[in-house]
């Protein structure tokens, strides 16, 4: 079979170009590699700096505002993990309980498919019973992201016209920005899971109730925040028609300044009533918070770009920065006291694409040596400048067609599987010299006029029995890997993320 095969593509030239101009260009569009040619679509493979060997995991988290690690653990961490427990295929539960919020982090087989074992948990949540946790905590599903899922992180500074950080702003209002404008703009990017906002202040009302005045007032604190609660919504009624129009009745009662919640009504005591600011004094406030982003030394405000499971990690960090370019001439700026204008600006900090590139510049460069090696060393044993120039023009060709199968099986690129990729071709490249080598004694051994195709069929499968073996040999003795299983298994192979897809 493997005769008549060699002898098909020596008698069907054409056939074998076709082949050879099809691998070339399939291989092209999948990749990950810019050749600067826009004659072929681009879809490359996943790539990324390192593999990601973590656990198959899903994080449950459940807030509950002040309160103590103790009553977190007790009233939520373990009735919530008790009942997960049941959920299919869970391997094992890893908690944490901290002030005022829970983490539950439930690890799944490695044969669970990721967005299975995210609707398994949501359908667990959804059917928790009714006194299981305490009122009004509710738990959530964590983003469908990675531990590597954090590709690009980036802060919010003002910044003059020649780039040179200004200042200017208050923290309050760059995390205002960042929260209802930059985040909404950077979540919207393909392939992004979820943009977090860290540093800053989160801007808020509040409310400093005088306890000697609620003493004198007689009014509790629950009825103070019964009041805020009351004093916060819109009450809508039915329609009126009058003249053949209908008419909406709305009662307009949301806060939009800090006279509406003084102004609110506690309690009416003799026909007179009470207001919050009778007993409170109500301010505008930055909220409690537990940590900071620092900077070369000064407090800044940012945001973390989680890419999703299963995307191109440098396909969205593109999207990302299109996003970044497109919002920010809208940016606000303000003129300074100095006369300077200061302008808001998106500065990244940290960006995978620096780390994927030198990723892909490994292959790049180890491909580009073996090509010279190969050169050299065929033109000293061999003398032929041609041979020489073909030997080395199949290994572009070979890494083509491994980013082809890469793509099909869905395998991402990463530093390990593209090392792999160098160091697989010089064991091609050991074949086609001995191939090479002997076609060329079979046509000093022709001296007379003989057809060339014949004497290239007989010379190659002189030899191709001895290249199918060392080539089978070369592959039975990687089975395996095939056999890995856990970190190491996705370390070398993502084995079983490739069972799933097989």
């Amino acid at each position: 079979m493997l005769n008549k095969g060699i002898k098909f593509l020596i008698e069907n030239k054409l056939v074998a170009v076709i082949l050879l101009l099809l691998f070339l260009v399939w291989g092209m569009v999948h990749s990950p590699f810019d050749f600067g040619n826009e004659l072929f679509p681009k879809n490359p493979v996943s790539v990324d700096a390192i593999p990601d060997i973590g656990e198959n995991q899903q994080i449950v988290y459940t807030q509950w505002e002040g309160q103590s690690p103790q009553d977190i653990e007790d009233q939520i961490t373990y009735p919530l993990t008790a009942h997960l427990l049941g959920v299919p295929g869970v391997k094992t539960i890893r908690s944490s309980s901290m002030f005022s919020f829970s983490s539950i982090y439930v690890i799944f087989e490695e044969d669970v498919e990721f967005y299975w074992s995210r609707s398994r948990l949501l359908e667990k949540l959804n059917a928790l019973p009714n006194n299981l946790l305490p009122n009004g905590v509710q738990p959530t599903l964590g983003p469908d992201a990675t531990a590597l899922g954090q590709i690009f992180w980036y802060t919010l500074e003002g910044r003059d016209k020649n780039g040179k950080v200004t200042g200017g702003w208050d923290l309050h209002e760059i995390r205002s920005i960042q929260d209802f404008y930059v985040k909404n703009a950077l979540a919207s990017a393909k392939g992004v899971s979820e943009v977090a906002s860290i540093g800053g202040y989160i801007q808020e009302y509040q409310i400093d109730v005088d306890p000697e005045l609620m003493r004198q007032y007689d009014v509790s604190l629950s009825e103070v925040v019964e009041a805020v609660k009351e004093s916060n919504k819109d009450v809508g009624a039915k329609t009126l028609e009058i003249n053949q129009a209908e008419y909406f009745v709305r009662g307009l009662g949301y806060v939009k300044s800090i006279k509406d919640i003084e102004e609110s009504e506690v309690r009416t005591t003799d026909f007179t009533p009470i207001r919050i600011k009778d007993i409170a004094r109500v301010t505008l406030g930055p909220a409690e918070r537990r940590g900071f982003l620092d900077k070369e030394g000064a407090e800044v405000v940012g945001g973390v770009v989680v890419s999703r499971y299963g995307v191109n990690p440098m396909e969205t960090i593109t999207q990302v920065k299109g996003k970044i370019d497109e919002i920010s001439p809208a940016l606000p700026s303000k003129i300074l006291k100095d006369g300077r204008t200061s302008k808001l600006t998106i500065v990244p900090f940290y960006d995978r694409t620096e780390l994927i590139n030198e990723t892909l510049g490994t292959l790049g460069n180890a491909l580009t040596y073996e090509v010279l090696i190969t050169i050299l060393v065929v033109i000293v044993m061999l003398f032929n400048l041609r041979i020489s120039a073909l030997i080395s023009s199949l290994m572009p060709i070979a890494v083509l067609m491994v980013f082809i199968a890469m793509k099909l099986f869905k395998v991402d690129a990463n530093i390990v599987a593209l090392s792999g990729i160098a160091i697989a071709i010089g064991t091609m490249v050991d074949m086609a010299i001995i191939l090479s080598e002997n076609i060329m004694r079979h046509f000093e051994m022709h001296t007379k006029s003989t057809n060339i195709d014949t004497i290239v069929y007989e010379a190659t499968t002189e030899v191709s029995g001895a290249i199918l073996t060392a080539g089978l040999t070369t592959i039975i003795s990687f089975i395996p890997v095939f056999t890995l299983t856990g970190a190491e298994g996705k370390l070398f192979l993502r084995w079983p993320l490739l069972k799933q897809r097989l």
